[in-house]
């Protein structure tokens, strides 16, 4: 991840945009992830399908790469170790969501009461 952010330094050096405001950012990035959620608008498939579909991929790649290279440019620009920052958070997430009450659990409609519960016992300790 490092080099990619040493990329993302020298691209906003190369143009001058390596003073951007984080809340324009943060603005870019929302309007990037709007995008990406266009890409499923009217409809919802399933993993397989989308997978199935090139035209598809295509586009969600193209939405995730303008995603990601904007929260990069916010790490970057705030001299954040993006690896670190994914990393500490992933850590965080399956302390919140412990493996072994998945275990078993189908990921399909009906589920996320699962995952509501937890996230609710969670936040009633005072966590976010």
């Amino acid at each position: 991840m490092k080099h990619i952010q040493d990329d993302i330094r020298a691209y906003l050096t190369e143009r001058n945009w390596n003073n951007l405001r984080p809340g324009d950012i943060a603005k870019s990035i929302s309007i990037e992830a709007a995008e990406l959620l266009e890409v499923f608008q009217w409809e919802n498939p399933e993993l397989d399908a989308v997978k199935a579909d090139s035209e598809k991929l295509a586009e969600i790649r193209n939405e995730l790469a303008d995603v990601f290279i904007y929260c990069l440019d916010m790490a970057t620009l705030l001299d954040l170790d993006a690896e670190s920052i994914v990393r500490e958070k992933l850590e965080k997430v399956k302390s919140k969501y412990p493996a072994e009450l998945f275990q078993g659990v189908q990921n399909s409609p009906g589920t996320e009461d699962i995952y509501m519960k937890i996230k609710q016992a969670h936040r009633n300790q005072g966590n976010a």
